[in-house]
């Protein structure tokens, strides 16, 4: 269906298994290129003491899937030891990831998978007076805390990972934009859009944004497009399989592009 198509995988290397093996199966070349890497805290005894005390906090929020995995990592015990406090998770693979860790999923959004969602569900309208703390890495969205803030909920963060920009090279990538190649660009971040253009020389740039690029969200389709992609398509959901889906479709030819 891809027929050796090369599509550009930039998910981290830990998260890259599972679509690389989806565009392999109908019959395309996955190219991995992890534009982020997830790195620990430098500082590990704040975050250590916090996690000593969320008996104060009514609810939990984790942002992502890093969120569950690297909260893991400063927690003894892997466990959370109140039962007075709820866990929130912003989309389902979160929830996904939170199930796998042992940890009982309080609310995820019905439909959605992004703050707009979450802060939609009823649970999160009447949170005046309570204590929120939203588990992400550094330097994350502003949007959902200051929307509980104006709800009248107390809100802190705990920033279990940043992002790194991972210290690899990859010639293939270098030839394949050279010789136009290049079939397709998945992008599941703003953050490792930037990466990959940092990443690549100046000299690769115009052919870059010549690719067909597939995000996961219409925020990364404006920030595309402010960096001068041409051709951007998004995704029904983050997940795997609706990366896949609109990869094929931009690969068959099936979308058809503004001159």
């Amino acid at each position: 269906m891809l027929d050796g198509a090369h599509i550009l995988v930039t998910r981290p290397a830990h998260q890259a298994e599972t679509l690389s093996r989806l565009i392999a199966e109908r019959g395309g070349s996955a190219i991995r290129f992890p534009t982020l890497a997830i790195s620990v805290m430098d500082d590990p005894c704040p975050i250590k003491n916090t996690l000593a005390h969320l008996d104060r906090f009514q609810w939990l929020v984790f942002i992502s899937a890093n969120a569950v995995t690297m909260h893991s990592y400063y927690i003894d015990n892997g466990k959370i030891n109140s039962k007075s406090t709820k866990i929130a998770a912003i989309g389902q693979a979160t929830a996904q990831a939170l199930e796998l860790a042992g940890l009982s999923v309080d609310l995820v959004p019905e439909n959605g998978y992004n703050t707009e969602a979450l802060l939609a569900m009823p649970e999160m309208q009447q949170i005046d007076g309570q204590n929120c703390l939203i588990i992400r890495g550094a330097g994350g969205r502003e949007e959902l805390a200051a929307t509980l803030r104006s709800r009248g909920a107390n809100v802190e963060y705990l920033d279990v990972y940043k992002r790194i920009i991972p210290g690899i090279d990859n010639p293939q990538i270098f030839l394949l934009l050279a010789e136009d190649k290049l079939d397709v660009i998945t992008i599941t971040s703003g953050e490792a859009l930037q990466n990959l253009l940092t990443m690549l020389s100046k000299e690769y740039h115009q052919r870059l944004l010549a690719v067909p690029l597939v995000v996961i969200s219409d925020r990364i389709r404006k920030i595309a497009a402010g960096m001068g992609f041409k051709r951007i398509a998004v995704t029904d959901s983050p997940s795997d399989p609706a990366i896949l889906e609109t990869v094929i479709k931009c690969a068959s030819g099936e979308i058809e592009w503004p001159n």
